[in-house]
């Protein structure tokens, strides 16, 4: 139960603007209370509130916007300046900056920005090195929502993922933009887990880590018109890292750009598994991928630490019903495509279809490589189909 909501006036619906409840927007001053007197009085609101942060610079810690809340319509969310987030991280107890959550038809929007300055943080992340790391705060968190619209919001330097999604449904992103430099850690453009119904389109993410990573429990998720890169690409996963991790059904992924990332449309999991599960009816469909390293890879080998991972038994994700078509472009290495299935849950009903991706290096020809995994083939093929491994 949100005390907010409790303690706040129950008004129609109004607008409430962050200056008029305190906020100095002067880019110094701790403006934390303010913004929470302004969302106690929304949140308090039937109807269609509106909450206004205006065209300034809002210095801010921690916040935590939490529902259930009164309205009976949208309640809007509007952005129009910049939000900065604290670089002292004692303040943060959670693993989060802003957080969205328990809120029924919420909308985000605006032309602000939300500035993580994670630049102070990004060398305290021992997350590439060790499992047993203390995670930094996400910038944006949405969980248990319903019906939730964002956008037109920028996202900038996160000191983790940009935006995390967790158990929303009915979910849309659309015309937002994600930077962060190539190099700043785990830097994920966004990142969901156990969501149903997410659509998320016409954006771009230019970060250090996966633009959109779609982890474990989601189902019915469309992602339309994304421009990627620098960064680590599109990604099923990391999946089968954790005993509570459930099934992955129904992606769709098309229309998108890759330019200069790492790896273009991607599924990794863990070896080792603590459970069995399963990712199955996936789509990459019309892809452009330009200077991509790894441009159509499955890695059931994923060991993301510069220390090893445990490999005593093979990966107990099970992968299956999943095409790649009319994927098109440049690759910088020599395999363009690459399908390392697990030994244990070997891949079915993999297809590839109309294939055109040429390596531009001098290391030799454009080749592709698999592993327990047994893909059918139609139209155009370049590379020529990898020599099946079982």
């Amino acid at each position: 139960m949100n005390m907010y909501a409790i303690e706040g006036q129950t008004t129609s619906s109004g607008t409430y603007n962050v200056d008029n409840y305190g906020a100095k927007g002067d880019g110094q001053s701790d403006d934390s209370q303010a913004i929470m007197r302004a969302w106690n009085a929304a949140c308090g609101s039937a109807g269609s509130p509106t909450l206004v942060i205006s065209s300034k610079k809002y210095l801010v810690g921690p916040l935590q916007f939490e529902g259930p809340c009164s309205n009976t319509g949208v309640f809007t969310v509007r952005v129009d300046g910049a939000i900065l987030a604290s670089t002292n991280l004692s303040l943060y107890r959670g693993d989060e900056w802003i957080f969205f959550s328990h809120i029924n038809n919420l909308k985000l929007t605006g032309s602000g920005t939300f500035d993580g300055q994670g630049e102070a943080a990004w060398p305290l992340d021992q997350c590439p090195f060790s499992s047993q790391c203390k995670v930094l705060p996400v910038s944006l968190k949405f969980a248990y929502l319903n019906n939730t619209e964002v956008e037109g919001i920028t996202s900038l330097n996160p000191k983790f993922f940009h935006i995390a999604l967790l158990n929303n449904n009915n979910f849309k992103v659309h015309n937002i933009k994600a930077t962060a430099p190539k190099d700043s850690p785990n830097t994920d453009g966004i990142h969901l887990e156990g969501c149903t119904g997410v659509k998320i389109l016409d954006s771009s993410f230019a970060t250090g880590d996966d633009c959109v990573s779609v982890g474990q429990g989601n189902t019915d998720v469309y992602i339309s018109n994304i421009n990627c890169g620098p960064g680590h690409g599109i990604s099923v996963g990391s999946l089968g890292r954790y005993a509570y991790e459930k099934d992955v059904n129904g992606l769709v992924v098309t229309g998108c750009n890759l330019t200069n990332t790492l790896n273009g449309v991607r599924i990794k999991s863990w070896q080792a598994s603590p459970v069995t599960i399963s990712a199955r009816n996936i789509t990459f469909d019309h892809i452009i991928v330009e200077n991509v390293a790894n441009p159509i890879i499955i890695d059931q080998k994923y060991c993301p630490f510069k220390t090893s991972c445990d490999d005593s038994e093979p990966s107990r994700v099970k992968l299956s019903d999943i095409t790649f078509s009319n994927i098109m472009g440049t690759s910088t290495s020599p395999v363009a495509v690459n399908l390392q299935c697990s030994a244990g849950f070997p891949c079915e009903g993999i297809k590839l279809q109309n294939i055109n991706i040429t390596y531009i290096g001098d290391e030799g020809a454009t080749t592709s490589a698999c592993a327990h995994v047994n893909p059918s083939y139609s139209g155009l093929l370049v590379p020529v189909p990898c020599v099946i491994k079982s």
